[in-house]
């Protein structure tokens, strides 16, 4: 924040150094000489601090996408914990349902196993008042039941009769302690997989306890990086705004340089108007037009001041008018960059040049058509094009009025 705000300082100097009347500043050729040193180091200056705003707004929006993928990533993994969360909530109300039936179940077996018990203790006590019986009366009762027959098949058939009777009661017996242990055995096991849907619920409890927790780490994450990105839109923004401050900051210093210059060259070309020649070959197409745009880097509305033309990389420049070269070197933002004073407060701008394309030096007179340099992608500038600029009266006016295509 303390180097935007010298930036910011830097501006305002520069605002006030740039319009001063020239007039008294110029009135000897040694007064223009060192004003003009004065321009060519604030110019100089300015580029720096404007180069390294567009690098720290770089900087910014790299450690932004870095983060943004940082967030997506989190946030993906927080729509599977999320999704995690609601399928173990169905677990978890399944296994609830489970556990429910298998209560029931054990209160149901708890049921029969009572009936069981009860029905062996009847068995029992009837088998016990037989054998009371028995003892009582003695075996004499059965023999005179035997004896007492008409007949031996009458004899026989009392004699099955008996036999039947105790058998019957044996086997019911059994059946009934054969029931209760049946019962018995069922009723373990329902409690033994009661215990186990108990184990797995409660297990499933603090799986659903450590995923909430999660989730709340992954939304203070998500907070986090939403707070970090919106401290690098706002460095951006202030950044972007500082460097178009210091691009209009240069164009001032280059019409006050102009000025200089003309004064002392005491050159005369003005241009007396019409149209002004392609600066590059017609088969190259607008890329983008002048006006409103979102910036291609930046990603923030802006005013486009020129046109863009595609070409590659080493494609010819031509200067479209005649004129004195103004500024030929490296200007932050607009890269490799040249201007041309045409007179008249009329100035063309050629930006993004390669590197080693630049063919002319400030305070050449260059002819219209003339090559002058070659197309890069020097600068803010995502592939190799020319950017074209008219100035007049250092206002940015739409190029597509003043050329004419060849």
């Amino acid at each position: 924040m303390k180097k935007i705000c010298s930036m910011i300082m830097m501006v305002a100097l520069l605002a006030v150094f740039v319009f001063q009347p020239v007039g008294s500043e110029a009135s000897s050729l040694s007064q223009i000489e060192r004003d003009l040193a004065a321009a060519k180091k604030e110019m100089r200056e300015s580029e720096r601090k404007q180069a390294n705003a567009e690098k720290e707004a770089r900087s910014a929006e790299k450690k932004k996408d870095e983060i943004s993928t940082k967030k997506e990533d989190i946030q993906q993994e927080l729509t599977k914990l999320m999704d995690d969360l609601s399928s173990l909530s169905e677990k978890k109300a399944k296994k609830q349902a489970e556990k429910d039936a298998k209560h029931e179940e054990i209160i149901q077996t708890g049921i029969e196993l009572d009936k069981a018990e009860k029905r062996v203790v009847e068995r029992d006590e009837l088998l016990k008042s037989r054998m009371r019986l028995m003892y009582t009366n003695g075996f004499v009762s059965y023999m005179d039941v035997l004896l007492s027959a008409s007949s031996f098949t009458d004899f026989l058939d009392r004699f099955d009769a008996l036999q039947t009777i105790l058998n019957a009661d044996r086997e019911v017996l059994a059946a009934h302690k054969k029931d209760k242990e049946l019962v018995i055995q069922k009723k373990k096991q329902t409690e033994k997989q009661f215990a186990e849907l108990e184990t797995l619920y409660e297990e499933l409890v603090l799986q659903q306890k450590e995923l909430v927790k999660k989730e709340s780490e992954k939304e203070v994450l998500i907070a986090s990086y939403n707070a970090n990105i919106k401290e690098l839109d706002t460095q951006i923004t202030i950044l972007s705004d500082i460097s178009e401050e210091q691009e209009a900051a240069l164009m001032a210093l280059a019409a006050k340089v102009s000025k200089l210059n003309a004064e002392k060259k005491r050159i005369k070309n003005p241009f007396t108007g019409g149209t002004l020649g392609m600066p590059i070959d017609s088969k190259y197409g607008v890329t983008s037009s002048f006006g409103t745009r979102i910036h291609p880097i930046y990603k923030k509305k802006h005013t486009h001041t020129g046109i863009d033309f595609g070409a590659p990389s080493g494609t010819a420049i031509y200067a479209a008018e005649a004129g004195y070269v103004n500024v030929s070197q490296l200007m932050s933002g607009y890269g490799n960059a040249i201007i041309i004073d045409h007179g008249n407060g009329l100035w063309t701008l050629y930006a993004h040049i390669r590197h080693g394309g630049l063919l002319v030096s400030e305070g050449e007179t260059v002819k219209k058509g003339q090559k002058i340099a070659e197309v890069g992608m020097t600068g803010t500038a995502t592939g190799p094009h020319l950017h074209f600029e008219v100035r007049k009266n250092q206002v940015p006016v739409n190029p597509s009025g003043y050329l004419k295509k060849k």
